[in-house]
């Protein structure tokens, strides 16, 4: 192949040579090897796996067409003489099926005959059938041995408990959107299960419940990629055998097996990701008939599709991105289309604002409108969001309660920070340890209700009980200076000149003094953000700021999660900067004082675009602030490519049921080295092409599907990949998966172009033919071997780990990173 390119581009020129002679002069040879394509002249090399089923596509007039020099064979498996006509201006893969200059002289006589009838049903039978076999292969390696291990797995304990809180309308918090734990919600609710089990820890047996609905929905989206990377392979290559190779690799990678037996997000991310790529380049593909139905069509399931994957997971945007790259691209050379009116050109871009923007945004919108409807009930997220938006669920103390409106001493309330996902001011009996500031009794933020959020607000001059009915009622104003004492532990709210445990520049808080008696350092002045002096402090609704009164620090918290000695509860501070930020603006909560008057609060719920925009807010803070549990594999992202290290999804030991995420080696390296010969080739053609390098028609069409169809799969590639390396999150390993996705396919069409060109180098068709067969079928048996090796990883090993000889996997530890 290296060498038929370094020829092309050591002999081409910008001008055709002149012409010679038929079947004479120096280029005779060349030009036989053009017309005369790997084994038979009528049958293009994309249908060699299909023998005979294609041999009655081609027309005799074709036939004659190429052995006239005509019209050299399709590049691709696809129906002869179905080429699309090509758009002036549209860079896609009509390039791939370009003919010869001179097709357009062909005399009307000499044109190709329409296929018979009886060959049309034949090639789609023959379609068909290899889409049957690549789906029922993919399917029967999904399913099989689907209920082992009959316990959790790894993060089946979020996700099925998620999805059991959907079929009991509990609330939850989760930093991913909520369509995929509804959509597994639904498949356990309509498969029998009743959402009574805990999902506590991997390990825990399911016993009786009924698991298998949600696996086996999850296997069955998983299943789909299969076909669904096929089919888009097909349809930017036009080669039934590219399509198969990428058809093997996904079946047969251990990763993608592992990742779609599981009560996971991904199967379900991963599945609206290629359906999205699928309908993108099937609406390409419709590009010479605009407005038709089929067009329509699939550009409105690319829409869906695109909803569906950001309604997933965030990194649905990647997917976004690459569809929203398309379509500017593609009005881009609409608009440079001279023949095409302004308003043909407006109707292409509206038609786009409302099937790619519009529709997606509307359906992701409906989805959480179904989420809170569905979601009524108060349950462990309740603390993530505001005051507001708990009045909102059923059974939380907010809902349908009555409490008195404004603040007054002697009042028992909480104090909530208005960041999103810090939570209430709290303190417990436990001590900063030793070197920590002063050994105090430690302050945080917790997300959770708690009795430990409970304070007592007091004037700070007198150690009178408020509560006392012969004491009248004295409300809390702005400007005010107050103490807080904690209700469990009787220790006042205080802060010092100590360096805070982990923000450096911040003072320490703490707990300190003995049954509300303390010093100055106990005392703070209340603020009312946008209040005048002498204003009363209304419960829920009025923002207030605690100033220290010794240091004049502000009380907020950082957010930072504090280490094992603090719970991992969150960073409470006092900060020297003044200037007002949400993390240092509070709102009163919960407010029990039985000498004032309850209010409803009924008017305090927000309204739907509010409580979107706030869901949002949480779970990107949440997100940004994910940590690693106990005994978690995390990964870099220049782990992932490499398969340097899997995740362990169930087992420790030799008595243990194991299941280990890691990719087939075999394809993942294959796919590894893919990617750096397509840059390789890859830039070679395009300067080729750019110094004006004349190529024969077969070489032409070629590198149009390697610059066309391969370059979309490289951008997904990209787009799926590096936006990791600026995350600050933690990471693990399954994130690779979707670019996992768009390296196979990239894979399949960069070996079937290498093999179309080295059988297009050889003199003998007959050996050109046996070159390209024996490639493919090479490619094909030994991703099928090395699934045979290493098949154990995903469905389950038993017995002695890998270090031992006399285990299963013995000798197939390759390396040292790899723990199954």
């Amino acid at each position: 192949m290296l060498c038929a390119t370094s020829r092309l581009l050591a002999a081409g020129t910008a001008t055709a040579p002149p012409a010679q002679p038929r079947g004479r002069g120096p280029g005779a040879r060349c030009r036989r090897r053009e017309l005369h394509f790997p084994g038979h002249p009528e049958l293009p090399p994309g249908d060699f796996l299909l023998g005979r089923l294609a041999r009655p596509s081609v027309p005799a007039g074709r036939r004659v067409a190429l052995r006239r020099g005509r019209m050299p064979p399709a590049v691709g498996g696809g129906p002869a003489g179905s080429e699309p006509r090509p758009r002036r201006g549209r860079a896609g893969v009509e390039g791939a099926r370009a003919v010869g200059p001179d097709v357009g002289a062909e005399p009307a006589a000499r044109s190709p005959k329409r296929p018979a009838r009886g060959s049309r049903c034949t090639e789609a039978a023959g379609r068909w059938t290899l889409l049957t076999l690549v789906t029922l292969l993919s399917f029967a390696t999904r399913f099989h041995r689907l209920d082992e291990p009959r316990h959790i797995c790894w993060d089946e304990t979020h996700f099925g408990k998620m999805g059991s809180y959907y079929i009991n309308r509990t609330f939850f918090f989760d930093v991913h959107p909520p369509l995929g734990k509804m959509l597994i919600g639904l498949a356990g609710y309509l498969s029998g299960y009743d959402g009574t089990f805990l999902f506590q820890k991997p390990g825990d047996k399911y016993e009786h419940h009924n698991y298998m609905g949600m696996r086996g929905f999850c296997a069955f989206l998983g299943s789909l990629l299969v076909p669904f990377a096929y089919l888009t392979v097909l349809e930017l290559s036009k080669s039934f055998p590219a399509a198969l190779l990428t058809a093997a690799l996904l079946t047969f990678d251990t990763g993608c097996l592992t990742l779609s037996q599981y009560i996971l997000l991904d199967p379900i991310l991963m599945f609206f990701i290629m359906a999205a790529m699928l309908s993108m380049v099937k609406y390409n593909s419709c590009a010479n008939r605009p407005f038709s139905a089929p067009w329509w069509f699939w550009l409105s399931l690319t829409g869906i599709n695109l909803a569906g994957a950001l309604g997933v997971k965030f990194v649905g945007l990647f997917i976004i991105l690459q569809v929203g790259w398309n379509t500017i691209s593609d009005l881009w050379h609409l608009f440079g289309d001279l023949s095409l009116s302004v308003v043909t050109v407006g109707k292409h871009l509206t038609a786009r604002i409302l099937c790619l923007i519009a529709l997606p945004l509307t359906l992701y919108t409906a989805t959480y409108a179904i989420h809170f409807m569905v979601l009524n009930k108060s349950g462990p997220g309740d603390g993530f969001f505001s005051s507001a938006f708990q009045a909102r669920l059923s059974g939380n103390n907010l809902h349908n309660a009555s409490i008195p409106e404004h603040l007054a001493y002697g009042s028992v309330i909480t104090v909530k920070n208005l960041r999103m996902a810090i939570g209430y001011l709290h303190s417990h009996r436990h001590l900063y340890p030793e070197g920590i500031g002063a050994r105090q009794q430690q302050v945080t933020t917790y997300l959770h209700k708690d009795y430990n959020n409970l304070w007592i607000i007091k004037k700070h001059n007198t150690n009178a009980d408020p509560l006392d009915p012969s004491i009248p009622v004295e409300f809390v104003r702005h400007g005010d200076i107050v103490r807080l004492e904690h209700k469990e532990t009787s220790r006042n709210l205080h802060s010092h000149y100590h360096e805070a445990p982990l923000t450096r520049k911040h003072y320490q808080v703490t707990g300190y003094g003995i049954n509300g008696t303390g010093d100055s350092n106990d005392f703070w002045r209340i603020e009312v953000i946008n209040r005048k002096f002498g204003n009363r402090i209304k419960v829920l609704r009025s923002r207030i700021r605690l100033i220290h009164l010794v240091t004049g620090c502000v009380l907020g918290s950082s957010g930072k999660v504090l280490p094992k000695w603090g719970w991992e509860q969150l960073e409470v501070t006092c900060t020297p900067y003044l200037k007002e930020t949400l993390n240092s603006i509070w709102n009163v909560e919960d407010h029990i004082n039985p000498k004032l008057p309850n209010i409803s609060l009924d008017v305090l719920q927000p309204t739907f675009p509010e409580i979107l925009l706030e869901s949002h807010m949480v779970m990107i803070r949440g997100n940004n602030g994910l940590k690693p549990k106990d005994n978690e594999f995390t990964s870099k992202p220049w782990h992932w490519p490499i398969n340097y290290q899997g995740l362990r999804f169930s087992g420790i030991n030799d008595t243990d049921f194991r299941v280990y995420l890691l990719g087939n080696p075999v394809i993942w390296w294959l796919n590894l080295l893919s990617i750096a010969l397509y840059l390789l080739l890859g830039s070679i053609i395009a300067v080729a092409v750019q110094r004006g390098t004349h190529l024969p028609a077969e070489v032409e069409g070629l590198s149009q599907v390697l610059l066309q169809g391969g370059g979309q799969l490289l951008l997904g590639w990209m787009l799926h990949y590096f936006p990791f390396f600026l995350m600050g999150r933690i990471l693990y390993f399954h994130h690779y998966f979707p670019a996992m996705l768009f390296s196979s396919m990239l894979t399949g069409i960069l070996w079937d172009t290498l093999l179309r060109l080295c059988a297009w180098s050889l003199a003998s068709s007959f050996l050109a033919r046996g070159v390209y067969m024996v490639g493919i079928l090479s490619l094909l048996l030994g991703t099928a071997y090395s699934f045979y090796l290493f098949h154990p990883l995903a469905y389950g090993m038993v017995g002695p780990l890998a270090q031992d000889p006399g285990s299963p996997m013995a000798g197939l530890r390759w390396l040292e990173s790899w723990d199954f």
